[in-house]
């Protein structure tokens, strides 16, 4: 199949927004901002286990550029406050995804190739969605070398 249909719950997610840079810094300087809450840059001091994915929001002629971690399941009513202004605690409302999956290290080009591809799928199968911007979706630590995992996102209309 060229792509899946998921059905997503409300829930939290820890975010910063970075501006002004190239897709692949902004997601280097995110991923760090991030990392550090999640080792006790936040109000409780309290290390939360890393979860995936990581994802990346990318919107057409846009240099924002929004990177998040979902909040563990034992966290979601209660995330520590992060203590970084840059870092904040956003809810994404249930909602319907349409996912493309690929495998190996996902550039920015490679993630774009992919949206477009999905992009085009989708229009010919008639299927409504926001195509004005996409997630990116990776899965995998920087040191897992086979069967990487990566996908990207854009919400159904």
């Amino acid at each position: 199949k060229d792509y899946e249909l998921r059905q997503y719950e409300t829930a939290k997610w820890v975010s910063t927004v970075i501006r002004g840079e190239t897709q692949k810094e902004a997601m280097r300087q995110g991923f760090w901002k991030l990392f550090h809450y999640i080792q006790g840059k936040n109000e409780k001091e309290m290390k939360i286990d890393m979860t995936v994915p990581v994802t990346c929001l990318v919107k057409s002629g846009c240099t924002d550029f929004k990177i998040s971690f979902f909040v563990p399941f034992e966290h979601q009513d209660y995330p520590p406050q992060p203590t970084d202004s840059d870092v904040f605690i956003e809810e994404r409302k249930a909602t319907a995804l349409f996912v493309r999956s690929f495998g190996g290290f996902a550039s920015p080009e490679k993630y774009a190739e992919e949206a477009d591809t999905l992009a085009r799928t989708l229009r010919n199968r008639g299927q409504p969605f926001h195509e004005d911007f996409f997630y990116t979706a990776g899965y995998d630590s920087p040191f897992k070398l086979f069967n990487r995992h990566n996908e990207v996102w854009y919400f159904k209309k």
